[in-house]
């Protein structure tokens, strides 16, 4: 492979700041970054120094900083430009992602809600249509709302009586959220503005709707402000957000979730709280009786500790509760808000071997989907618990939906897997049957070039972890297949089997797609959860370390052929993996990473993750955190993978200080032939903002990795 800056020596300079980006003449590439100044800035843990030299990074609204951003970006894009596949790897992805994508339908009353992408259109268009033979007519369409398409539309929930709806507005990839009310009829929008919003759905109820927000940030206080104090309001139509009725507030507890829905026919408003940042992993209830105007929230479930507790619906005057208190797989019970006492709850759907994922109800039914070895299956249950049948579905992946009313006799659901795209059913709840409803057509795709396989390798101590590998029929297991593995590994969420239609460009180059199944995710209940979290996280390395001496021993790939990708949690898993074992991979991608383990909780609602991390505050936290936190373990004089680092301007969920800082001590020990790049994004956030935004990200994710595994795609990229 030619180096990957060959005779572009050229210094760029930037408000004072020099990279030279490459050593003509020299037989390997030399990497040369962007002078990051260093202070001695030192923090003591519990007796520990720990010296923080780019402190000043996590200021990311400073001139300095954003003058190290553009000297970054700069380096970062020179050698990206030059691989010479790029951009016809970007035409391949635009060509693979231009089909039309539908959301499964909703509804109320005679009304259906659907979302519908033409292909490349930045954002999803919602439309409007009576009755399922209608013509749809568009109702709200975010493409109209800016120029360069990273306004989004974040929320949508109709009235009762279908006049109005709520729908909630983010800009440029932030969390932040603005709602606003739709007249249908007109499909105009009302002077009802409500502002400061997040963690927040809004529930209806009569003429208005309950909702969450923050105050108002203190002047010069933003930071530190702005995500303190979670306020749950109900706004009357027609009134200004001054106006609004506090509904519930403790401010004694400042960093507590607070988020109200309602039922279905809004006889209670419910009310959940949590408190992860004490450590704590569950959430209390609380219920408030609309229907017989009662003012004030009662207790359902008083405490919170580390069990779940999620109202599905009501049952009359009783709740079911899904719950994994006393059964870690999950279970349903109900619950009488008159006597709420736990030796009064009545078990609807008894805990199994498999966990429960996810419950819903409509027509009456109770929806009850489990996961076998990662796969889905769903079983249709009465209020009372009495099993009708089990759903017939396409195959084994990945099944969402069967949300709905009271008074449905059909509901919709979805069906995915690696290598199938999301196909659209309806579910007749009288004839018990499913029906197509809308496929998605990829033009040039055909499945049956492709295979997806599921194996089970054993981690460290023996556990047995599942893996899934997609690639090309007929592979040759030779150890020199290009590979990328993916994993996430927390927060007890499922990595699922889904499908990317961007995943084909990889697919259709001979690369193996390794989805790594690690505990710390809800694959195998609340157990397999638990034990990936705190002083147990290095389970979660040991898991994706195994995974990738597995396939390294069976031949699917080598060292040097293998590349990994995680995105948040993800990107944690892979600057700890890389720092654990840097000769084991050849490629690494880290995307808005958590990578200052000792500091997260400082930063937005980083305190919220606490409860999987635990808290360099505790003693004995610390010294787990500090065992592998990536900012922390980097090494001088190793040699580590080829890093492509991917951040953006607008991430006020893990604030791109995490990556600053880790790019920066990352520079200054990496081998200088190898490149340990930073990709700075802007109008852009936690995850993409728009569809084109997507597609150049994904481009040049994909062509750092072909091109540092010494792939050339076939054709120039197909």
């Amino acid at each position: 492979m030619p180096s990957a800056f060959t005779c572009l020596a050229r210094p760029v300079a930037l408000a004072g700041l020099v990279a030279f980006v490459a050593g003509c003449g020299s037989s390997a590439p030399v990497f040369e970054y962007p002078a990051t100044r260093a202070t001695d800035h030192v923090d003591t843990y519990h007796g520990t120094a720990v010296p923080d030299p780019y402190r000043w990074l996590e200021d990311d609204t400073s001139d300095e900083t954003a003058a190290w951003v553009q000297a970054q970006n700069a380096v970062t894009f020179a050698h990206l430009e030059q691989i010479p596949f790029r951009q016809t790897l970007k035409a391949r992805l635009e060509r693979l992602y231009d089909y039309e994508r539908y959301s499964a339908p909703s509804r109320k009353g005679d009304h259906f809600i659907f979302s519908k992408n033409d292909g490349l259109q930045n954002q999803s268009v919602l439309y409007i249509q009576r009755g399922l033979d209608g013509e749809p007519e568009v109702l709200l369409d975010p493409n109209t709302w800016s120029e360069d398409g990273t306004v989004r539309l974040t929320a949508f929930e109709l009235s009762a009586d279908g006049r109005h709806a709520v729908y909630g507005v983010s800009r440029s990839g932030s969390d932040w959220q603005e709602y606003n009310v739709l007249e249908i009829a007109t499909k105009t929008p009302r002077p009802d503005t409500i502002e400061w919003i997040k963690v927040s759905s809004p529930a209806w109820f009569g003429d208005g709707f309950f909702y969450s927000r923050y105050p108002v940030p203190e002047a010069g206080r933003e930071l530190s402000s702005a995500n303190e104090d979670h306020q749950v309001y109900y706004h009357r139509l027609g009134t200004s957000q001054a106006d609004d009725e506090l509904v519930y507030r403790d401010a004694a507890n400042p960093q507590r979730f607070h988020g109200v829905r309602t039922t279905d026919d809004e006889r209670f408003a419910i009310l959940t709280i949590s408190d992860r940042g004490t450590g704590r992993k569950g959430n209390s209830v609380h219920v408030r009786n609309l229907a017989r105007g009662a003012t004030a929230f009662t207790p359902l479930i008083g405490e919170i500790t580390d069990d779940t507790f999620d109202v599905i619906d009501n049952d009359g005057d009783a709740l079911l509760v899904y719950t994994n208190r006393q059964a870690p797989n999950g279970r349903v019970v109900r619950i009488d808000p008159a006597r709420p006492e736990e030796s009064a709850w009545v078990t609807v759907l008894a805990e199994r071997p498999e966990p429960l994922d996810r419950v819903t109800s409509a027509g009456g039914r109770l929806f009850a989907t489990y996961l076998k070895d990662v796969t889905g299956r769903v079983f249709v249950h009465r209020f009372d618990g009495t099993l009708e049948h089990e759903v017939a579905l396409p195959g084994l992946g990945t099944v969402g939906g069967f949300d709905g009313n009271r008074d449905d006799t059909f509901v919709f659901y979805t069906f995915t897997s690696f290598t199938a795209p999301p196909a659209i059913y309806r579910y007749d709840l009288a004839t018990r049957g499913s029906a197509p409803f809308r496929q998605a057509e990829i033009p040039g795709f055909d499945p049956d070039r492709f295979e997806t396989t599921q194996v089970f390798f054993p981690s460290k101590d023996g556990t047995q972890i599942p893996m899934f590998l997609v690639h090309r029929k007929g592979l040759t297991l030779n150890g020199q297949n290009p590979t990328l593995m993916y994993g996430y590994g927390g927060f007890n969420i499922t990595t699922a089997p889904a499908f990317n239609p961007l995943r084909l460009a990889l697919l259709e180059q001979g690369v193996v797609y390794a989805s790594v199944n690690m505990r710390g995710g809800g694959e195998y209940g609340e157990a397999w959860h638990e034990a990936g979290t705190k002083l147990k996280k290095q389970n979660v390395f040991d898991d994706f370390i195994a995974a990738a001496e597995w396939l390294i021993a069976e031949r699917y790939t080598s060292s040097e052929k293998l590349a990994i990708q995680g995105g948040s949690n993800g990107g944690l898993l892979v600057g700890a993996v890389m720092n654990q074992r840097p000769e084991l991979f050849r490629v690494a991608i880290p995307q808005v990473g958590v990578m200052d383990m000792l500091r997260f909780h400082k930063f937005t609602i980083g305190w919220n993750w606490i409860a999987d991390y635990g808290s360099s505050d505790t003693p004995g936290e610390f010294t787990a955190l500090h065992a592998y936190s990536p900012l922390h373990n980097i090494r001088q004089g190793v040699t580590y993978p080829a890093t492509l680092i991917t951040t953006a301007d607008h991430d006020d969920r893990v604030v791109p200080a995490h990556s600053f800082k880790y790019a920066a001590t990352l520079q200054a020990a990496a081998d200088p032939g190898r490149p340990a790049l930073i990709r700075i994004e802007t109008a852009s956030g936690h995850g993409a903002s728009s569809t084109a935004k997507q597609i150049e990200t994904t481009a040049d994710i994909y062509a750092f990795v072909l091109y540092h595994l010494g792939v050339t795609p076939a054709g120039g990229a197909q």
